[in-house]
C-alpha cells in the first residue's frame, strides 16, 4: 500500500480518535530519544529515534500495539509531521550564508549531490532493490538523510516499507560516519577547515554532520554547518523533479486505464501529485523568511527546537514500520547499495575539497 492510499484510508478516520494512541506513542519515542541523547550525547536524538522505533515494532508485547491500534497515528507522524518538520527546517538556511561560501564551493556541491544520487540510483537498480528503495537512498545519501527520503517520498508515493528501510540504512551508516570521519582527518591530510567542508558535502544528516565536524574544532563546525544546508537547498528542486516524473508516470496509467476500463481510466487522472508540494512551498518561504533577517534569535531557536521534535516523532513513526525479516531478504543488497554510495558520495567530495580550497 503506498502512502498516498495510506492517507486516504487514514482521511476516512475520526481526525484524532483514531491517530491518538499512536500519536501518544511517538511523543514518548520521542522522550525517550531526548533521553537518549542527554546520557550518550554522541547519539543524536534523531538517530535514536529510528532506533527506538524499529526496537518497539519487534518487542513481543508491544509488537501488536504498534501493529495494531497504534499504527495510524506512527503513519501520521511519519507523514504529516515529516513535512511540519522539513518546512521549519527552511529556517536553518539563509542564502547570504551560502553564497558566502563562494561559487567553486557551490560547484563542488553541485557535483556531490549529481554524483551521488546518479550513481546510487543506478547502483540499486542494477542490484534489483524493490520498489522505490534505489530512488529513496539515493535521495537520503545525496541531500540530508532522512528529512530528504521523506519528502521524497511524499512526492513519488513510495509505500512506507520502503522509506522505513532506506531510512534505515542511511541513518545506520551516517551514525557510522561519525566515529570513521574523525579517524581520517589526518591520514587524508586534512585542515580543519577542508576536514569541514569534506563532512558537510558527505555526511546524511544535519545532526550526523555537527556531531562529525565538532571533533575538528569550531572552524570545521562552521564550514561543515554552511556546506550541509548548501545541500539541503537543493532538496525543494530534487522532490519538484520527483514529483513531475510521478506526474507523468500517473498520466501514462491513466491513460492506459482510459483505454482499458473507459470512464475509470480518466478519473485516475485526478490523483497526480502537485509538481511543487505545498509543504515544499512552505520549505521554500521559510528560506526566504530567514534571509530577509526580520524573524529575532529566540523565535529561530523555538523553531528549530519544534524542528527537532517533529522530525524526531516521524523518524519513531517510520522506524516502527520497519519489518526486520523483510529487510534480511534484501539486507545484503541492501547494505551493499549502502557501501557503494557510501563512497561515492565520500570519495566525490574529497576530491571536491582538494580542488575547492
Amino acid at each position: 500500500m503506498t502512502l498516498r492510499e495510506r492517507a486516504a484510508r487514514t482521511r476516512s478516520l475520526p481526525p484524532l480518535g483514531g491517530d491518538a494512541p499512536g500519536l501518544l506513542l511517538a511523543a514518548v519515542g520521542v522522550a525517550a530519544a531526548i533521553a537518549v541523547h542527554a546520557a550518550v550525547p554522541a547519539v543524536p536524538e534523531l538517530t535514536a529515534a529510528v532506533v527506538l522505533g524499529m526496537a518497539v515494532a519487534h518487542l513481543p508485547g508491544l509488537r501488536p500495539v504498534v501493529r495494531g491500534v497504534a499504527r495510524p497515528g506512527l503513519s501520521t507522524a511519519g507523514k504529516r509531521l515529516m513535512r511540519l518538520g522539513i518546512v521549519l527546517l527552511g529556517l536553518k538556511l539563509s542564502l547570504d550564508d551560502v553564497l558566502g561560501l563562494g561559487w567553486a564551493t557551490v560547484a563542488m556541491v553541485l557535483t556531490v549531490v549529481a554524483a551521488t544520487f546518479a550513481g546510487t540510483l543506478w547502483l540499486g537498480r542494477r542490484l534489483g532493490l524493490p520498489g522505490d528503495q534505489s530512488l529513496l537512498v539515493a535521495t537520503g545519501y545525496s541531500i540530508c538523510g532522512a528529512s530528504a527520503i521523506g519528502a521524497v517520498s511524499q512526492a513519488a508515493g513510495s509505500e512506507e516499507e520502503d522509506v522505513a528501510s532506506s531510512v534505515a540504512l542511511v541513518t545506520l551508516c551516517g551514525t557510522l560516519a561519525i566515529a570513521v570521519l574523525p579517524l581520517l582527518q589526518h591520514p587524508l591530510g586534512l585542515g580543519e577547515i577542508e576536514f569541514g567542508r569534506w563532512v558537510g558535502a558527505s555526511v546524511h544528516d544535519v545532526g550526523q554532520v555537527v556531531a562529525t565536524a565538532q571533533t575538528g574544532g569550531p572552524g570545521a563546525l562552521r564550514e561543515a554547518v554552511l556546506v550541509k544546508l548548501m545541500r539541503v537547498m537543493l532538496l525543494a528542486p530534487l522532490v519538484a523533479g520527483v514529483a513531475v516524473v510521478a506526474r507523468r508516470n500517473a498520466r501514462g496509467a491513466a491513460a492506459g486505464g482510459a483505454s482499458a476500463d473507459g470512464a475509470d481510466g480518466v478519473a485516475k487522472s485526478g490523483n497526480r501529485p502537485p509538481i511543487v508540494p505545498l509543504f515544499v512551498a512552505g520549505f521554500l518561504v521559510m528560506i526566504v523568511l530567514r534571509t530577509t533577517g526580520v524573524l529575532p534569535e529566540r523565535a529561530l531557536t523555538l523553531a528549530g527546537d519544534a524542528q527537532e521534535l517533529l522530525l524526531a516523532a516521524a523518524l519513531f513513526g517510520l522506524g516502527s514500520a520497519v519489518h526486520l525479516p523483510t529487510m534480511v531478504r534484501t539486507g545484503g543488497r541492501l547494505a551493499l547499495l549502502g557501501l557503494g554510495s557510501w563512497v561515492v558520495v565520500a570519495g566525490v567530495s574529497y576530491a571536491g575539497v582538494l580542488i575547492t580550497t
